[in-house]
């Protein structure tokens, strides 16, 4: 099993546990996060491609790169990473040009398309989230999707009724899950459109013929 496998059949079983209750929505304490363990950094330095790319930060805080290895970043804000990393590289050049771009760790699960652990911008938003996994699937509702985040968690409505829901950013680590409705009926609501899709189209084409 990939590592990548094993985060998200973690995740599956802590959603399958007993809830945590409802404290409400826990928000983001700082718009300048700490970076930790498992986040990855996309790093584009100008003209040097050996320096520039994705990479994961190690379990001992630095990243996982044989030249960016003495570099910690773990524990550190995203803010200040781009200064050690611009420190670092002064090494190698005069005067680097440094693009930094923190990505967390997310699950969607559930009821959506795609499910799987996804790596994410910063300022993703919930239902962005949602739709990077390509949306929920027929049986889905996105007015009861559980939240996993920093120990507790809640049932949220990402649907487009609740936009502060919908609109607020994920932080590292977040699971989502989105919930099946208990009401889906095969033949009413997915064949029964389709069914009716054909069924005009055909009636157009009768229209034509006539």
């Amino acid at each position: 099993m990939t590592h990548r496998a094993l985060l998200l059949a973690t995740a599956l079983s802590a959603a399958c546990g007993p809830s945590l209750g409802n404290p409400g929505l826990p928000r983001p304490s700082n718009p300048d996060p700490l970076l930790s363990p498992g986040d990855v950094l996309r790093i584009t330095v100008w003209r040097s491609l050996e320096f520039s790319g994705e990479f994961v930060v190690a379990p001992d805080s630095t990243l996982v790169h044989p030249l960016y290895q003495g570099v910690k970043v773990g524990g550190v804000r995203v803010s200040m990473v781009k200064a050690r990393l611009r420190g670092f590289l002064t090494a190698y050049e005069q005067n680097p040009q440094v693009v930094v771009e923190a990505l967390f760790p997310v699950t969607v699960a559930g009821e959506v398309r795609l499910p799987n652990l996804y790596s994410l911008p910063q300022g993703t938003t919930i239902a962005q989230a949602i739709g990077r996994a390509g949306g929920p699937t027929e049986r889905g509702r996105l007015d009861r999707v559980r939240l996993l985040r920093q120990g507790q968690e809640v049932m949220i409505d990402a649907s487009a009724a609740q936009q502060q829901y919908a609109a607020t950013p994920i932080l590292s680590g977040d699971q989502l899950f989105v919930a099946r409705r208990s009401d889906f009926n095969l033949l009413r609501d997915a064949l029964g459109p389709v069914a009716s899709l054909a069924a005009a189209a055909a009636a157009v084409v009768i229209a034509v013929r006539q």
